[in-house]
């Protein structure tokens, strides 16, 4: 389909979805969060399509949050259908089987923090914002923040910040854990692709059972998470691509992997 809020464009096998309203400084509206919704649903059905990266059109904003302008008038049944709705798509975005990168450049707020809190890891320029304002409206946030924001820094540094609805430097961001890395905004799309290379030139079956042994193993006990990762390496281990690279490092070459899905 056509879209009007963001950008999808596929390059190396690595795709990158730009939202694209820089009038609004990017901000989360239905009509976005349907196209977003629709552009995972095709990431997710192309195997070729290894990495898949978020970025905000321009330099001053990622997201800058939902469109207070359109919440402004919901009643509380269309509240809860928005809410859902965005925590689906984001949802869906989080169980992309490949790696999701974010990389914000200026603001991430409100529902910009809780996208990029949906991807596996975040990489901002030296510019970029994060917090979760919604306290300032009466309001709180309903898009995941309130749950993936404590999983990651801590209950008790998700409180300060949602409690406060303070902004954080990218800098303060990367020192709690919520980024890993730190560019200029002239360097971040190269730090994020030359990243992006990397991931994609691994193993397509060895990089999807990291990311499921990781994400199932972080919703269990340690034991259960330690059967999930046994369950994960023997499937390697029966791939092309474990063949590979396990064959490759005996015969002291570079592994050549295919990037199949089938053993």
């Amino acid at each position: 389909m056509g879209y009007k809020n963001i950008v999808y464009d596929v390059k190396d096998s690595i795709a990158l979805i730009t939202f694209n309203r820089p009038k609004a400084l990017n901000a989360l509206n239905t009509e976005l969060i349907e196209e977003l919704s629709d552009a995972i649903d095709t990431v997710a059905g192309d195997e070729n399509i290894r990495v898949l990266i978020l970025t905000g059109e321009g330099e001053k904003s990622f997201v800058a949050g939902a469109d207070v302008k359109e919440l402004a008038t919901l009643n509380p049944l269309q509240a809860r259908h928005i809410s859902e709705t965005t925590q689906k798509t984001f949802a869906k975005l989080e169980a992309l089987p490949i790696p999701v990168i974010a990389a914000v450049n200026g603001f991430a707020l409100g529902g910009g923090s809780e996208v990029a809190l949906s991807c596996d890891f975040i990489y901002a320029s030296d510019n970029a914002k994060f917090g979760l304002p919604e306290i300032n409206l009466g309001i709180i946030p309903g898009f995941g923040g309130t749950q993936r924001l404590p999983r990651l820094v801590g209950p008790k540094m998700a409180k300060e910040m949602i409690f406060t609805g303070k902004m954080i430097s990218a800098d303060e961001a990367k020192t709690i854990g919520m980024v890993n890395k730190v560019c200029t905004q002239e360097a971040l799309m190269d730090e994020v692709k030359k990243t992006a290379k990397v991931m994609a030139s691994k193993g397509k079956v060895s990089v999807r059972a990291a990311k499921h042994a990781i994400n199932s193993g972080l919703e269990v006990d340690l034991t259960s998470g330690c059967k999930i990762e046994t369950d994960s390496f023997a499937l390697c281990m029966a791939s092309n691509d474990g063949k590979e690279g396990t064959t490759a490092f005996v015969e002291k070459r570079d592994p050549v992997f295919k990037g199949k899905l089938n053993s």
